[in-house]
C-alpha cells in the first residue's frame, strides 16, 4: 500500500477528488478538503472507501503502521556507519507525558548532554503520526537510502560533518539494531534499578501495535554513558517539540 500524508491527491466516491490536508497513523482519521469546498471533511480509513487518485484502495491496519520513525533511521543511520559516517548518532528519548518519543540526530563529537543542533534533524512522534516524514525533503514511507539521499541533498554540509571513524560507537550500534529491529526500537531515558541505582540496560519499545514484548537480549547502554548521571537530558529551553 503506498503511503499517505497531508497532501496526497484522493478520490471518493460521493465526494470526488481531493487531497489530504491531516493524517493521523494511531487512529486511522484523516482530514480532507474537496473541490471549492471551504471545510474540511473528516474520513476514516477503515470505513469511508477511500482511495488514491488512481483508484488503489487506502485501507487502514492492513499492515499496522510504525508509530514513530526511529526504526527507519536506526535503518539509515547503519548505512552511513557502513560507508564510513561513523561520527552520526541517534538520540531518542520520550516526551514527558511517555505518549512518544522524540529523535535527535547529531554529528562531529559524541557529546550525549551538549548536542549540536540543526535544522531538520530533529524531531518528534507527535508531529509524526499526522505527517509522517523526518522534515528533511523526504517522503512518507521512504527507505534507508531513499532517506539517506533526501538528507545529502538536504544538508550536505551537516552530513559531511559525520564522516570520520568511532569504531567504538559503530559496533555497538551495529550490535543494537541486530538486537531490535525490524520491531523496536531502544531508548535513551534513564531507569533507575530496584535498589535505587541508575540502570546501564536500555529500555525497549515496540514501534507498531500489535508487537509482542520484546524478549531478546539485554542491550547495554552506548560508550560513555554509563559515566553520566543527569536526570534530564535535555535543559527545558531546548525542548522544540
Amino acid at each position: 500500500m503506498k503511503p499517505i500524508a497531508p497532501g496526497t491527491v484522493i478520490f471518493h466516491r460521493y465526494r470526488g477528488y481531493g487531497v489530504l490536508t491531516a493524517v493521523n497513523l494511531l487512529t486511522g482519521w484523516v482530514s480532507a478538503r474537496f473541490g471549492n469546498e471551504q471545510r474540511c471533511l473528516d474520513l476514516n480509513l477503515s470505513t469511508d472507501e477511500v482511495q488514491h487518485a488512481d483508484g488503489e484502495p487506502i485501507l487502514f491496519r492492513l499492515s499496522p503502521p510504525d508509530r514513530m520513525p526511529h526504526g527507519r533511521l536506526m535503518e539509515m543511520v547503519l548505512k552511513l556507519h557502513t560507508a564510513g559516517y561513523q561520527r552520526l548518532y541517534l538520540y531518542s528519548w520520550p516526551k514527558d507525558a511517555g505518549m512518544h518519543w522524540r529523535w535527535h540526530l547529531f554529528t562531529g563529537c559524541r557529546t550525549w548532554l551538549q548536542r549540536p543542533w540543526r535544522e531538520g534533524w530533529y524531531g518528534s512522534g507527535a508531529d509524526y503520526i499526522f505527517n509522517p516524514v523526518m522534515g528533511w525533503g523526504d517522503l512518507p514511507g521512504a527507505t534507508a537510502d531513499e532517506l539517506i539521499d533526501a538528507l545529502a541533498r538536504f544538508d550536505p554540509e551537516g552530513l559531511a560533518n559525520a564522516l570520520g571513524e568511532d569504531e567504538e560507537h559503530a559496533v555497538w550500534f551495529r550490535r543494537i539494531c541486530e538486537a531490535v529491529l525490524p520491531d523496536y526500537m531502544y531508548s535513551l531515558e534513564k531507569r533507575l534499578n530496584p535498589d535505587g541505582s541508575v540502570s546501564n540496560v536500555l529500555p525497549v519499545y515496540p514501534l507498531r501495535q500489535g508487537v509482542p514484548d520484546y524478549d531478546g537480549p539485554s542491550l547495554p547502554c552506548p560508550p560513555g554513558w554509563s559515566k553520566l548521571h543527569y536526570v534530564n537530558p535535555i535543559p527545558r529551553h531546548f525542548c522544540y517539540f
